[in-house]
């Protein structure tokens, strides 16, 4: 019998036990909440037998479609994302894992779960509202409890890089500390429910193509300073109990077997204290693997080999692999499970969900993302006593657009648009049955409207001609494993919105994308709504904006480029024919991305970083700062001016006069203001000092260097309603926390 049929029938043997079968009379103080988390691990480390500590590393997939499934796990919740065995004799509870980050997901399956989604991770990143984010954590980690699951793979936070990428639409944009922030908050909501989160994917998965063989090249300092930093943020804002390592290489070594990734920068430089886990696919080694930082093999059935199953157990043996080091990667696990409360607060898969609450947590979500990228002549907020409207495109009479891949959320009562391609993964393409034409007729009930599909831009603009008011909508389909082909809206949608906004000056566009796209038609319309993916009750949230029941206050989390000339590789890298193929993928900008990346070659983007108009307008006044022990304060006013109440995001940058950093200047803070017509507020932000910094590599400390720097308020990045100051900084050393270190310390 070989090593890896004994492991399963020793897996399915202990998830057929009661939880506390044949240990009544054992003594277990690692059960004892008043116990720290990690003197638990501890504890019930000491009473596993080998077989048992070899079970927590190893993990299965919970669906049928695994590329090399070899051996059903009964005990899986279907069409999850892994099962890892518990032990039941000490009390120790199975892992179950589901795909996240917008809702509890399910792989592909004939009855597939139906949950709540949560819009794109890009619209709720572009909300720049923090406690949004942790609320909508909290409620897709309690949708996961209710449903069985005691591990969420949610976090992603890989920086946009480049804006084609696939998954971009999962992740939180392009600056280090917008993304950190938001993506750390989501993970602290979700943890609440006594779950373990991730962040992912650890490091520099920054495109979809050629994912499994790129080699992403890219200097450690510049790697720190921006995707890493990113990471570091969540972790620290975050605290997930998981780590998930990514599947491309990174300056030579694949993430889940990179020592200078997972050893020094994860565990040894930024303490942490949970486990590292691998994507599902990502592993290549057993002993490098183990050696290297890798605690657990996830989703084993897609790797090539079972590289911690009978292999694991061989190299330990041998001394190929330290007992010392198995015994660590078991005590990661168990300690993140004692730390989020997986132990003490069971899951059980029978939960009550309250789908009319969290569709409207989902709605909120998307209200406050949406980005009013261009207003012209006061074109909206429509008027509720509008005669005539045409709606056009985008299947705007059935739902709205999801993105593809394992981040799919499947919606109660199905998708509204059958029949699309692909069928297969990463789709299927699924359309959630929040209908915009529904929502629309319920806000302008006196209103004629009529719905026409596109598909003939001459007999859409027709329409558009006789009709008062027009709505045309936008959508871009991506997924997992496909990066976009260019950031052209597919299938003609560039003609067809040309056509009907030449019929109708009054046209508005409503985007639905996975990210930024070109807008050839752009002086043609005269509003751009950009909705992202907006989730379970994206339509209704579209249509209350569009007819000023809110007032739209999100802000750009990335910059959109005028033309791919403008990006650092105008042509993604890697051939999608070729997927075997080996490549290097030059990082070239290093820790300049996104806007920085515009702002040191002086190119002007379509909209930039931080953008977004509101139905009012508002003014700041008395901008100061104060340098005190380590610490930036800075003051300021907000004043709404307009007539509608209204939420500004108040964007602070920061530019070195008398240093340089890798780019013109950083998002060094933020606040967003909700204000009544003529309201003004004071704020007050405290600088995250390592924006300020510059990091050492070889003593591993961010130097604040002595001299002038001014300080930019904005409404974006291009200093939209700017005001501006200059400070004096001392030199100031701080730790790679971001914390002060004392002026006598050598590093």
């Amino acid at each position: 019998m070989s090593t890896l049929i004994k492991h399963a029938l020793a897996v399915a043997i202990a998830a057929a036990l009661p939880l506390l079968a044949g240990a009544a009379d054992i003594p277990k103080p690692w059960l004892d909440p008043a116990l720290g988390a990690g003197k638990r691990a501890t504890l019930a480390l000491k009473q596993m037998t080998q077989e048992e500590k070899l079970q927590w590393v190893y993990g299965y997939f919970g669906a049928d479609f695994a590329p090399r499934k070899t051996i059903k796990i009964a005990a899986a919740l279907p069409s999850s994302a892994g099962y890892i065995p518990g032990v039941p004799r000490l009390g120790l509870p199975a892992l179950f894992e589901t795909d996240a980050g917008l809702g509890v997901a399910s792989q592909a399956s004939a009855n597939p779960r139906e949950r709540t989604s949560l819009p794109s991770g890009l619209a709720t990143a572009a909300t720049w509202n923090p406690a949004l984010a942790y609320q909508g954590g909290a409620m897709i980690g309690l949708e996961a409890r209710a449903s069985g699951f005691n591990v969420m793979l949610a976090g992603g936070v890989n920086l946009m890089r480049d804006p084609r990428n696939g998954r971009n639409f999962e992740y939180a944009g392009e600056d280090p500390l917008l993304s950190g922030v938001m993506v750390g908050q989501a993970v602290k909501g979700i943890q609440s429910n006594h779950l373990i989160s991730t962040v992912k994917h650890y490091a520099l998965n920054n495109q979809e193509t050629g994912r499994n063989e790129l080699d992403a090249r890219i200097g450690n300092v510049a790697a720190r300073t921006s995707d890493l930093m990113a990471m570091q943020l969540v972790i620290e804002q975050g605290d997930p109990g998981s780590v998930m390592c990514a599947y491309n290489r990174v300056n030579g070594p694949y993430a889940c077997e990179n020592a200078w990734l997972l050893n020094e920068v994860l565990k040894q430089d930024w303490g942490f204290k949970g486990y590292v886990m691998s994507d599902w696919g990502a592993v290549h080694s057993t002993v490098a693997s183990a050696n290297n930082g890798l605690d657990q093999q996830s989703g084993s059935e897609f790797d090539k080999s079972p590289y911690f199953a009978g292999a694991l157990e061989e190299a330990v043996k041998t001394g190929a692999v330290p007992q010392a080091r198995l015994d660590n990667m078991v005590y990661r696990i168990l300690f993140a499970m004692f730390d989020k409360g997986v132990v003490d607060h069971p899951v059980k898969p029978d939960g009550a969900i309250d789908f009319a609450a969290h569709g409207l947590i989902s709605r909120t979500d998307a209200e406050e993302g949406m980005v009013l990228l261009k207003n012209a002549n006061q074109t909206l907020p429509l008027r509720k006593d509008v005669k005539t409207i045409a709606v056009i495109g985008g299947h705007a009479d059935k739902g709205v657009l999801s993105g593809g891949g394992s981040s799919q959320v499947y919606p109660i009562g199905g998708s509204a648009v059958k029949g699309l391609l692909p069928a297969t993964w990463p789709g299927p393409v699924v359309y959630h049955p929040s209908a915009p034409v529904t929502e629309i007729g319920k806000l302008a009930p006196g209103a004629k409207i009529v719905f026409d599909s596109g598909a003939d831009p001459a007999k859409a603009a027709q329409l558009a001609a006789t009709a008062d008011a027009v709505i045309v909508f936008g959508t871009h389909w991506i997924g997992e494993a496909n990066d976009a082909v260019d950031l052209s809206l597919p299938d003609r949608q560039d003609a067809l919105i040309d056509a009907v906004a030449s019929a109708n000056p009054r046209t508005v566009v409503v985007l639905e994308t996975g990210g930024p796209v070109l807008m050839p038609w752009l002086d043609k319309s005269a509003a751009v709504l950009q909705a992202w993916y907006p989730g379970t009750r994206g339509g209704e949230a579209i249509a209350r904006v569009l007819f000023g029941d809110v007032n739209p206050s999100g802000h750009l989390p990335a910059t959109f480029p005028a033309s791919l000339a403008q990006l650092p590789r105008p042509v993604i890298d890697g051939d999608p024919a070729k997927p075997q193929m080996q490549f290097k993928v030059d990082y070239h900008e290093g820790a300049a991305v996104g806007y920085k990346w515009f702002d040191l070659k002086k190119h002007k983007p379509l909209f930039p970083f931080g953008h977004g108009l509101s139905y009012t307008q508002f003014a700041y006044s008395g901008l100061a700062g104060e340098y005190k022990n380590g610490q930036l304060q800075v003051r300021f006013k907000v004043a709404n001016t307009g007539t509608v109440a209204g939420k500004d995001v108040a964007q602070l940058y920061a530019a070195p006069v008398s240093t340089r950093w890798e780019a013109p200047k950083r998002l060094a803070g933020w606040d967003k203001v909700d204000l009544q017509p003529g309201e003004s507020r004071d704020v007050t932000l405290s600088v995250e000092p390592r924006m300020l910094a510059v990091l050492d590599g070889p003593s591993k400390t961010w130097r604040i260097a002595r001299g002038k720097y001014k300080l930019i308020l904005a409404q974006d990045a291009a200093g939209t309603g700017e005001s501006s100051i200059m400070v004096d900084l001392p030199a100031h050393t701080l730790d790679l926390h971001g914390k002060s270190l004392p002026s006598n310390v050598k590093r």
